[in-house]
């Protein structure tokens, strides 16, 4: 089987809805039936309006929202693992391993260097501390990130340079899916066009990219496909 044709993700019937209990239970529909799969070395756009349930996608996808129907099987190896009713340390493992996942902000840790937040996913992945800091550096010197803030904690940085760490530590590793969820948002366009270039690299090595992406020319520079969510309305439907 080439890489072009091997499924790394299929979404099959997946649903999502909200329950408000402090509004009696209110049941609010988000997707429904969402059906569709992401190969090796390709990215899928998920496309429609804000609030459509693009962000909700990626998310079960990554396990942090429950899947209310449907599977999401990724593959994991040999095995093929559904994410819908995956136990909680087999979704820990696939984060270090299988799915990477870029959101839209750096969650800083305290007292640690943009480099060791950076060079820690690929450390994971069993990839020697010196080697791990010195493709962290190139990672973020590729992303115009000035080396003397590479020492110091991101939580004072700016929007833009806290992205930018976000990024290289989702890119670093080598998973072979990874989710994104608007990580051009608070880029310039120079910083675009180097995440334009990430993510073809990432394609050529195979990787299946699944990702948001609002500015439109980036979307039309990285999307082998758009999958457009609001085909996947729930329309009313109650969650289950």
């Amino acid at each position: 089987m080439t890489t072009e044709q091997t499924a790394i993700l299929r979404l099959r019937d997946v649903a999502k809805g909200f329950v408000i209990h402090l509004q009696g239970g209110l049941a609010i529909p988000v997707v429904a039936n969402v059906s569709f799969e992401v190969r090796a070395g390709e990215c899928v756009v998920l496309g429609g309006p804000s609030g459509i349930g693009k962000s909700s996608i990626l998310k079960m996808v990554y396990g942090n929202y429950r899947i209310d129907r449907g599977e999401a099987l990724v593959a994991d190896g040999g095995e093929v693992v559904d994410i819908a009713s995956a136990m909680p340390r087999r979704l820990i493992g696939l984060r270090r391993t299988t799915i990477g996942y870029v959101s839209q902000f750096l969650r800083a840790i305290p007292r640690v260097s943009a480099r060791d937040i950076v060079a820690e996913p690929a450390m994971a992945q069993g990839m020697g501390e010196v080697e791990a800091r010195a493709k962290a550096g190139e990672l973020l010197a590729r992303l115009n990130l000035p080396e003397r803030l590479w020492s110091l904690p991101p939580a004072t940085f700016s929007g833009g340079e806290q992205q930018r760490v976000n990024i290289a530590r989702g890119f670093i590793a080598e998973h072979p899916l990874l989710l994104l969820d608007e990580p051009t948002a608070s880029l310039d366009a120079v910083n675009r066009a180097v995440v334009v270039g990430l993510i073809a690299d990432k394609k050529a090595a195979g990787t299946a990219i699944l990702g948001i992406f609002h500015d439109e020319d980036v979307r039309e520079r990285v999307a082998d496909r758009i999958v457009d969510v609001s085909g996947f309305a729930a329309h009313g439907e109650a969650a289950a």
